[in-house]
């Protein structure tokens, strides 16, 4: 069974490195900056016995992820874990700018080596949760499918998936973004596949279905930039075996649909994936008789694009949302505020505190 899902039932209450198997070259510091290494050298020959608390922050109102990840790495890589102190936040907290979300008390030889990697897996897994969140909020309770597969280096996926949870998202498109939480990619079908039929949207839905009848049909249909008449098109074959069309328009084209109309006014957006285009296809699939087709929208979306839609009530049933969601928002800095359990810090920073903060087991359990 996944540690996903014992955490979920309350049996465990953090994941471990049996669900991150996080790389093992951390261990000799191949992920870690030279400074820090060259320090560790420098204090095991002049402060080899010195205890040192080192706390880590972000600045930003954010969606807290990727703790149960950097203390793995700890209890994983650091030198004599059992004899470090850790206080920590949890994976889907609400946190406030300035707050400490994981303070670490111990040898610095033996742990401070790991604040590089440790500021980097909070803001990475931080980032993508937030701007989830934050796209689930812009889109109003519409479910937004997680795409994030083309953007970034593919050995990203489980990490984001998994932050995409925490985010709010349940809906992804390859298996590597569920491997953490237990989930399936799911999709529609790629533009590769229509033009693997020749530009026959029908024969290529009709392939598709034959193969995987036991999918949701969706079907791309804006290959040929006209998008009515080929959602309507697959509409009349399918009728209620169709559960979906899938709207990807690239902000480059016009669809043929404001030609069709003589729709000319330069105050209504007309590229790519926009909402009168959407309002039309709603109509078109209602006047049809198609009212339960959804209507899938992708390419471009971000905060301010489904904030838009949702806006002007335009009638989408999924987006399909991926490049802006891996961007990184926002960024964590690990500080020394305590030597021998004395406050020591450099000008500006000081021990911060949070009454959320919670004694780390190890192992953790």
């Amino acid at each position: 069974m996944l540690e996903f899902t014992l955490k979920q039932q309350g049996k465990i209450k953090r994941l471990t490195n049996k669900t991150f198997q996080l790389d093992q070259r951390y261990k000799d510091g191949f992920f870690s900056a030279a400074y820090f290494l060259k320090t560790e050298e420098i204090i095991k020959e002049y402060h080899p016995n010195n205890t040192v608390t080192i706390q880590f922050f972000q600045r930003k109102h954010s969606i807290l992820c990727g703790i149960d990840e950097a203390i793995a790495l700890i209890h994983t890589f650091a030198k004599n874990p059992q004899d470090l102190y850790i206080e920590a936040l949890n994976d889907g907290d609400e946190i406030s700018p300035l707050e400490p979300v994981l303070k670490i008390t111990g040898r610095y030889q033996d742990f401070g080596f790991l604040e590089g990697p440790i500021d980097g897996i909070l803001a990475r897994r931080t980032s993508v949760a937030s701007n989830c969140r934050r796209i689930i909020e812009a889109a109003n309770a519409v479910p937004v499918i997680f795409f994030g597969d083309r953007d970034d280096d593919p050995k990203n996926q489980p990490g984001d998936g998994y932050a995409a949870y925490i985010g709010g998202i349940r809906s992804f498109c390859t298996d590597a973004m569920g491997q953490w939480i237990g989930y399936k990619g799911m999709g529609t079908m790629p533009h590769a596949l229509i033009v693997m039929f020749k530009m026959n949207l029908l024969e290529a839905a009709k392939a598709f279905y034959e193969k995987y009848p036991q999918d949701n049909l969706i079907v791309l249909v804006d290959s040929n930039n006209d998008v009515i008449t080929d959602s309507l098109k697959v509409a009349d074959y399918f009728k209620d075996k169709l559960y979906g069309v899938r709207i990807d328009t690239s902000k480059a084209l016009v669809d043929q649909y404001f030609e069709r109309e003589k729709i000319t006014d330069p105050n209504i957006e007309k590229n790519g994936v926009n909402v009168t285009l959407i309002k039309a296809l709603r109509k078109a699939l209602d006047k049809q008789g198609y009212q339960h087709v959804k209507i899938v929208v992708s390419s471009g979306f971000d905060e301010e694009k489904c904030k838009k839609f949702a806006s002007e009530n335009t009638p989408v049933d999924f987006y399909g949302v991926g490049s802006s969601l891996l961007k990184v928002t926002t960024s964590f800095t690990g500080d020394c505020v305590k030597i021998d359990g004395v406050n020591m810090a450099k000008v500006g920073r000081h021990e911060m505190f949070s009454d959320r903060l919670k004694k780390v087991d190890y192992p953790a359990k």
